[in-house]
């Protein structure tokens, strides 16, 4: 028997979208998913750069919608695509004051050792470069982290006194050592819809551990739809089923949840 749907809260809080792919979702317009992320009060948002094919088209899409915001960075994925031509439009794109305007981050960067699409060698280099490229800017990061804690710790314990403003480790699956040390560090943990999955008891220990203070509320969309939407294509709108899932497992009021994301999303992108 399947799940009843329940329909989508529309809180009395705004909340911030940290991590989203408009370029990706296909169940509507884009037009129509802003329009109806709207309705849901999800005040700000932003769409995250993976590839080079893509690294123009969010800037296009965060300058065309005025409560979008975008980033410019390489998927470790797509790790064996950084080279000198695609670093070089990075910096260029961050350069160009016409288009920074919107960007607020370096990302989706890191390492994935669980598909290994990219060999880790150039996983590694491209994401240490990427840092680098973060640091000179003065940006945050948006970290993408999967089987590869122990990696990704040593890799940002160099950067920990260059690195001023951090970032997140976002869609937050590792496990508690990297929690610790990212919490230590002053990064942010990203908490999607996998929260709410049943099988998800590790994510959910590390959100017991994560002061209200460093929480941020992302979706991933159109991947990771939170239940009660599971086997639908994700979409900003569904933020409020995350943070109702947040509120209960850190047993606070919603509404101490949304105030807290709300302005660690601003502390941290600054828009």
């Amino acid at each position: 028997m399947s799940k009843k749907k329940r329909d989508i809260p529309i809180l009395d809080l705004p909340i911030i979208e940290t991590h989203f792919h408009l370029d990706m979702l296909k169940s509507m317009t884009r037009d129509e998913i802003v329009e109806k992320t709207r309705l849901h009060h999800i005040e700000k948002m932003i769409t995250i750069s993976t590839n080079p094919n893509n690294l123009d088209e969010v800037i296009a899409i965060a300058e065309k919608y005025p409560e979008i915001y975008c980033t410019q960075g390489l998927h470790p994925h797509e790790g064996k695509e950084w080279n000198d031509d695609v670093r070089a439009h990075v910096l260029k794109n961050l350069n160009d004051i016409s288009k920074n305007k919107k960007i607020v981050a370096v990302g989706e960067i890191g390492l994935d050792f669980y598909y290994s699409k990219s060999p880790r060698d150039e996983q590694l280099k491209a994401f240490e470069e990427q840092l680098q490229i973060a640091v000179d800017h003065n940006l945050p990061v948006v970290i993408h982290s999967r089987d590869a804690d122990e990696d990704t710790i040593a890799i940002l314990k160099n950067f920990s006194t260059t690195l001023k403003r951090k970032g997140v480790i976002h869609s937050f699956t590792s496990g508690l050592e990297l929690a610790h040390f990212a919490l230590c560090e002053n990064f942010y943990l990203g908490f999607n819809g996998i929260i709410t999955f049943k099988n998800a008891e590790n994510v959910r220990d590390a959100l017991k551990i994560t002061p209200l203070e460093k929480i941020l509320l992302e979706t991933d969309s159109p991947f990771l739809t939170p239940d009660p939407y599971r086997g639908f294509e994700n979409a900003p709108y569904y933020l409020p089923f995350v943070a109702e899932k947040i509120a209960e497992v850190k047993e606070v009021e919603l509404e101490t949840i949304l105030k807290h994301a709300y302005r660690n999303s601003l502390d941290l992108f600054k828009f």
